[in-house]
């Protein structure tokens, strides 16, 4: 039986699957070989990158353009020659042989290094045997190197550079075509020494790329359509309201969305022949977060690096703008953090994920041992009780907390989020929006109570200007979110980050009224 793939390219016979061929620009990609054009694919990691470029090596050997000869080859092993540039193009030089030998049944090319060997350096080797093996057959020769940018330093630059060298000769004494597979578009590498403390070269050292184009996530067409081999396999059906979950938790995002579904239908084993409904997606989506799973753990990572941190610290703030460069937003982007089209996090898991990331010893230690209760006897959520337990909490362990976060501007919504996935976590879920420019941070508490869950949702605001204008503002924001969520409780939380007043001035609670809602004001 097919299942949802969450490891390496797709096996149409093992796994349900978009076609790979579907999710690009085919024509454009045809068109750009037939060009003789050298080109640049990019996307986040596990969005469909590889399983495109063996679909398109299958497509192009098939014969539809013409005689060709094409080769894929991943080249990530050449990591770790770092700056070692002979290791590195051994290593490029050996996959190409064996890439021609599984896929040609040829072995041309091995003869050819064997023969440079000892004649050549390096820094020429890649290229000359590139040069002798394109002229040793009058088949026009196409190379798809995927993980190209696994290499670093010298090494990165030193194979560019030979791909480069013989672009003019490419009509009969070099490859044709070349596809360039990657996280980053080429055009915005700056590559720096192992150390990062130098810049090897300016500007982009394979300016020769006529394209770069980014392969898309699913649509939510291919999201549905997904789905929907599962069903035709086993006959169990997804609500329509479970398949928009699925969409609203992934935003489309390919591992997230196989990871989400086989977590439902298979790890978590729902009865078979049941239908899936919303609430086998929220806890499905709560056990990926709280497994901390690989694709999950990989860009968590990045969180610690300071082009990252420049970006997203101001998001989770709603500052106006970043404090890091255009190249810090586009190395974000291309990690798949933030959506292709917005300054926004790319999908509300990664938003639920990296607060709680960021937070996370936090709320493993101090928040478990705060003993306010927060729930009526009959079992609903108390939010009064929970905003004053956040409030003492927030006085008590504020500057401490601040000083130990990474990011520090943005410590004080991260010990509300902290707090909140602390008392609300097994009972209830929260969700968070936040982004770029907003001068807010919404939340929103569900919470489940005798088969039935009730909405409770909070902006946050920081004091920029006047008290009276943040709270005009918090409270129109405020009415206005609890409007679209279905609210049954409206809170408004600002926080002061004045060091000129006290905690008299800064701790305060009142009840306001803003469209016809009561909502309830916290100062912290």
């Amino acid at each position: 039986m097919r299942h949802f793939n969450t490891t390496g390219p797709v096996n149409p016979d093992d796994h349900y699957y978009i076609p790979p061929l579907e999710r690009v620009p085919l024509k454009k990609w045809c068109r750009l070989v037939q060009q003789k054009k050298y080109f640049v694919v990019h996307a986040p990691r596990q969005t469909g990158k590889t399983s495109a470029l063996l679909a398109f090596r299958d497509h192009l050997n098939s014969g539809r353009l013409g005689d060709i000869r094409c080769l894929y080859v991943n080249i990530e092993p050449g990591q770790t020659a770092r700056d070692n540039v002979g290791r590195a193009v051994s290593v490029v030089l050996d996959k190409l042989i064996r890439a021609e030998q599984a896929t040609l049944g040829d072995h041309c090319l091995e003869d050819i290094v064997q023969g440079l060997a000892d004649k050549t350096s390096p820094d020429s080797q890649l290229s000359s045997a590139l040069e002798l093996w394109a002229r040793a057959d009058s088949r026009p020769l196409v190379l798809l190197i995927d993980e190209i940018d696994a290499l670093v330093g010298d090494s990165l630059v030193s194979v560019l550079r030979q791909l480069r060298s013989s672009y003019h000769d490419r009509s009969q004494g070099f490859p044709q075509s070349v596809v360039l597979c990657g996280l980053r578009n080429m055009r915005d590498y700056r590559i720096e020494s192992p150390d990062g403390k130098s810049v090897l070269t300016e500007g982009s050292p394979f300016n020769i790329a006529a394209d770069s184009l980014r392969l898309s996530d699913f649509t939510q067409e291919d999201v549905n359509a997904l789905l929907a081999q599962h069903t035709a396999d086993t006959g169990q059906e997804y609500s329509p309201e479970a398949q928009a979950a699925i969409w609203h938790y992934t935003q489309g995002q390919p591992w997230l969305v196989n990871a989400l579904a086989n977590e439902i239908c298979e790890v978590r084993d729902y009865e078979a022949g049941a239908p899936v409904l919303t609430q086998e997606v929220d806890d499905a989506k709560e056990a990926l977060v709280l497994r901390r799973v690989v694709h999950l753990d990989y860009l968590m990572s990045k969180l610690k690096e300071g082009r990252v941190r420049r970006v997203i610290e101001p998001m989770l703030i709603g500052a106006d703008y970043h404090d890091g460069s255009e190249l810090d937003l586009k190395y974000v982007r291309d990690l798949g953090l933030i959506a292709r089209e917005s300054e926004r996090i790319a999908n509300p898991i990664y938003m639920e994920v990296i607060p709680r990331e960021l937070t996370y010893l936090l709320q493993s230690g101090v928040v478990e041992r705060d003993l306010v209760n927060c729930t009526n006897p009959d079992g609903s959520l108390n939010m009064t009780r929970l905003m004053e337990g956040f409030q003492a909490f927030f006085q008590q362990n504020a500057e401490h907390w601040r000083e130990r976060f990474d990011y520090k501007e943005a410590a004080y919504q991260l010990l509300l989020q902290a707090y909140l996935q602390g008392k609300v976590n097994g009972r209830g879920r929260i969700e968070r929006e936040y982004a770029l420019g907003s001068r807010r941070v919404d939340l929103a508490i569900f919470w489940r109570q005798g088969g039935r869950e009730t909405s409770f949702v909070i902006e946050c605001k920081t004091l920029y200007d006047s008290l009276e204008k943040t709270l005009a503002d918090g409270l129109a924001q405020t009415a206005g979110y609890m409007g679209t969520a279905g609210a049954a409780e409206g809170h408004l939380v600002i926080f002061d980050k004045s060091d000129s007043r006290g905690w008299d001035e800064k701790i305060f609670h009142r009840t306001e009224a803003q469209d016809g809602k009561t909502i309830e004001v916290w100062g912290a």
